[in-house]
């Protein structure tokens, strides 16, 4: 296994990083704990999870089947850099979603509970809470690490203003502020290139994609419908039928290097230089040993061009769009 420190911090993940959000809905308790127990395994050591993990009716399901897991022993919390998120609503109560004082409060030991643990390596906002100023934030965050109840603070879906406004808030607190921000990014979307990824590396945080293989549309999904498994349906089959020749091309190149689609469109990911660790979320242990492969795909200039012809990427703004 890689590793790498997450953003500008002193802390060393995995190149890639175990998502849970599987867990409970699609993935029973046996055969996540499997999977988590092979991951640590393989020298994965960066886990991530979120608090409204788990479906409507049961949020909370997935961290308290990692705190189970956590709980057999052997270490495991011990070797395991967790992350999580708070912000969704977990109730009808006024006070239970966003990033009030109150709810990260709150949130905040009733994740401890569910996970079984008394400390959260990184703890990441979710979305942007546009409604709470961020003195309230740090200043929530900052009670949190004296408490010793967080490490790192993250960010999750945040555009670059929001970044730079986090942090430049943190700056007048003589606060670390953010470590890492997590967004959708991978080969088929590529808007984070604008701004999110340049002020990710202006100020120092490491990027973790969720979605790296886009729902499936980039693990192979034309090749798997021919051979007779049916993979897209609602919104990804409308995406598949409008992309499909762009599909198709990335397909057959990946046969002309001789890897699985997925492996390449993962291999892409940790080729590009703000990327920390995608998220691969497994439903079952096949799923993670195909992720796991992709650490040894190596991707030369051309095929890195060759990939940009079929899914164009972004400059940074505004050259993007202006002179």
């Amino acid at each position: 296994m890689q590793y790498t420190h997450l953003g500008r911090s002193g802390l060393k993940v995995s190149r890639l990083c175990l998502g849970t959000m599987n867990f409970g809905p699609q993935t029973d308790e046996a055969t996540a704990h499997s999977i988590m127990d092979s991951a640590l395994d393989s020298g994965i050591n960066f886990f991530d999870t979120a608090n409204v993990y788990g479906g409507v009716e049961h949020r909370g399901w997935t961290e308290e089947i990692i705190g189970r897991w956590f709980a057999k022993g052997g270490e495991r919390r011990e070797r395991t850099v967790l992350a999580t998120k708070l912000y969704g609503t977990m109730t009808d109560r006024p006070n239970e979603s966003k990033l009030s004082a109150l709810n990260i409060r709150r949130a905040l030991d009733a994740s401890l509970k569910r996970l079984q643990t008394d400390y959260i390596d990184i703890h990441q906002f979710h979305h942007i809470d546009r409604e709470t100023p961020w003195d309230e934030i740090w200043q929530a965050i900052e009670v949190a690490v004296q408490q010793g109840k967080i490490l790192y603070s993250g960010s999750s879906n945040f555009a670059g203003w929001h970044i730079a406004q986090a942090q430049e808030a943190a700056r007048r607190r003589n606060y670390t502020g953010l470590v890492s921000e997590q967004s959708i990014y991978n080969l088929f979307r590529r808007e984070l290139e604008l701004e999110v990824i340049p002020a990710a590396q202006q100020y120092g945080l490491g990027l973790i994609p969720w979605s790296p293989l886009q729902g499936g549309l980039l693990g192979g999904v034309l090749k798997k419908e021919e051979q007779g498994v049916r993979r897209a349906e609602g919104r990804a089959l409308e995406t598949l039928k409008k992309h499909e020749d762009q599909i198709r091309r990335y397909e057959d190149f990946a046969d002309e290097l001789g890897h699985a689609p997925g492996d390449v469109a993962l291999a892409w990911l940790l080729h590009q230089p703000a990327v920390t660790a995608p998220i691969v979320g497994p439903r079952t242990q096949e799923q993670l040993d195909a992720a796991i492969r992709a650490l040894d795909v190596t991707l030369n200039e051309d095929a890195l061009k060759r990939l940009d012809d079929i899914f164009p990427g972004h400059r940074t703004a505004p050259e993007d769009y202006a002179w």
